[in-house]
């Protein structure tokens, strides 16, 4: 079972806080949670391959971080960008490997 998200209501509840709500409520605690669908896991590594496409690199940390507390390993990581960098773009790869980097070397 995914962990409650408070990131919209912590970053953004002053600003936006119906917005907080629906982030944290609706996409981090209702469709994050159908596990029975599709694990956090492999969850994590749509999400990682879409902001990655979209060259989305602060939410693409935050999503990197949330995928290594999912069971994704550095070494999946690196294979899943050297795999999207065919398809993306090279110099996205060339920007999300220092990102794996500081992710999973943070310990």
């Amino acid at each position: 079972m995914a962990k409650k998200q408070t990131a919209g209501r912590d970053r953004l509840g002053d600003l936006a806080p119906k917005f907080a709500e629906l982030n944290d409520d609706v996409l981090f605690g209702e469709v994050w949670s159908r596990e029975e669908q599709l694990s956090a896991r492999d969850r994590s590594m749509i999400t990682i391959a879409a902001l990655f496409s979209a060259g989305l690199y602060p939410q693409l940390k935050s999503h990197l971080k949330l995928g290594k507390e999912h069971g994704i390993t550095k070494e999946e990581a690196v294979e899943i960008v050297t795999q999207l960098a065919f398809y993306c773009g090279w110099p996205k790869a060339w920007s999300t490997f220092p990102i794996i980097a500081e992710v999973y070397d943070e310990e």
